[in-house]
C-alpha cells in the first residue's frame, strides 16, 4: 500500500488523466477505502487543488479550474514530451501560440534536472524544422473542439465550405486530426445525420457546453486513414491522370502524400492528382523526374507545354 504522500501525488495523477471519477472508482484503484480517498481530497483542497465533489450515487470527484493554477505532476517521459511539442508549435500552424510556447518552454526547461535537460537539448540541437507555410488554425479553437470531444458535448459551429458558401451546423466531435499543418474535426452531422470531415481553419465553434449525447460507433477504426480519404474525395477543379514510364514504388517515395499512385506492371504506373491550381498539378509531374504521358485536362497540357518551351529558352541561353 502507498504511504499517504505517494497516494496523493497517484490521486493527483488520476484526476489530471480524466474528467470525473467516482470516489468507488478512484478506491479501487488505489486498493483504499472510500473514507480514505475523501480524507485525500480533503488533503489536496488545503494543498490549493480545486477538487470539486458531487454528492449522491451517481456523484464524483472532478479537478476543477481553480484561481491559479495548480502545480502539475509530469514523469520523466511526459516532461520530455511536453517540451518536444513546446519546441514544434513554435513554428506550427496554430494561430499566436509562438511566442507562448516558448515562454513556457524556458519555465519548464528552468526546473529540469541535468538528465533531462540534456536530452531535450540534444533534440534540439539536431533537429532543423522547415520552415512551411498554409492555413492556421487558433489555438482557442483547438481547445474548445478538443474539450466537447472530451466531454461528449454537441457544439455549434459555422462552416464556410471550399466553394465559400457558408452553413451553419449542429455536430457531435469526436476527434481532431492533424494532417500538415491543416486540422480536421471529424464528427456526426445531426443535420445530415452522417459523419462528416470540417477543416478547423475554415470553421467557428457558435456555442461549447452543449447539451450530453452518447457516443456513436466511429466510422474507422483508423481516423486518420478516414480522414485522408475524405480529403482526396472532396471536389477539386482539375483532375490529371498521368501514365508514367516507372515503378509505382519509385514513383510513391518523389509525390507528396495523399496522390493516388496506381502500378501498371513492374515499369508503368498511372498517377492520380487533382488540384483547384494547373500549376500545382504541374509541380507534381515535375516531381517524377521520370517520362510521362498526359491528355487532359487540356487546361494542364497547354501549361506543361509552355513551361516545357520556357525551360527550353532558358536552357539554351
Amino acid at each position: 500500500m502507498l504511504n499517504t504522500s505517494a497516494r496523493l501525488l497517484r490521486v493527483l495523477t488520476l484526476l489530471e488523466t480524466r474528467r470525473d471519477w467516482s470516489g468507488a472508482e478512484l478506491a479501487e484503484r488505489l486498493e483504499v477505502s472510500p473514507r480514505t480517498v475523501r480524507n485525500d481530497i480533503s488533503r489536496l483542497r488545503s494543498l490549493g487543488y480545486p477538487v470539486e465533489a458531487t454528492p449522491g450515487v451517481a456523484g464524483g470527484y472532478r479537478l476543477a479550474a481553480g484561481a491559479a493554477l495548480p502545480p502539475l505532476l509530469l514523469d520523466d517521459e511526459e516532461a520530455v514530451a511536453v517540451a518536444v511539442a513546446l519546441r514544434s508549435s513554435a513554428g506550427g500552424g496554430v494561430t499566436g501560440i509562438g511566442e507562448t510556447s516558448v515562454r513556457a518552454l524556458v519555465k519548464l526547461e528552468q526546473v529540469f534536472p541535468m538528465r533531462l535537460r540534456r536530452r531535450v537539448n540534444a533534440l534540439q540541437a539536431y533537429t532543423i524544422a522547415a520552415p512551411t507555410s498554409g492555413p492556421t488554425v487558433d489555438a482557442h479553437v483547438l481547445a474548445v473542439i478538443a474539450a466537447a470531444c472530451r466531454d461528449h458535448e454537441v457544439l455549434g459551429i459555422d462552416y464556410r465550405k471550399h466553394d465559400g458558401s457558408e452553413t451553419t451546423r449542429s455536430v457531435e466531435p469526436f476527434r481532431l486530426v492533424n494532417l500538415g499543418r491543416r486540422w480536421y474535426l471529424v464528427a456526426w452531422d445531426r443535420d445530415r445525420h452522417g459523419w462528416r470531415t470540417f477543416r478547423v481553419d475554415r470553421l467557428t465553434p457558435k456555442y461549447s457546453n452543449g447539451p450530453h449525447f452518447v457516443p456513436r460507433e466511429p466510422p474507422s477504426e483508423d481516423i486518420a486513414a478516414y480522414v485522408t480519404r475524405s480529403v482526396r474525395s472532396v471536389p477539386m477543379k482539375y483532375e490529371a491522370r498521368v501514365t508514367v514510364h516507372a515503378a509505382a514504388a519509385v514513383i510513391a517515395e518523389r509525390v507528396p502524400h495523399g496522390i493516388v499512385i496506381e502500378p501498371v506492371d513492374d515499369n508503368t504506373c498511372v498517377v492520380l492528382a487533382r488540384s483547384n491550381s494547373v500549376e500545382m498539378l504541374a509541380l507534381y509531374i515535375g516531381l517524377l523526374d521520370a517520362d510521362f504521358s498526359i491528355t487532359e485536362p487540356p487546361e494542364l497540357v497547354e501549361r506543361l507545354r509552355k513551361l516545357a518551351e520556357r525551360f527550353a529558352a532558358a536552357s539554351t541561353r
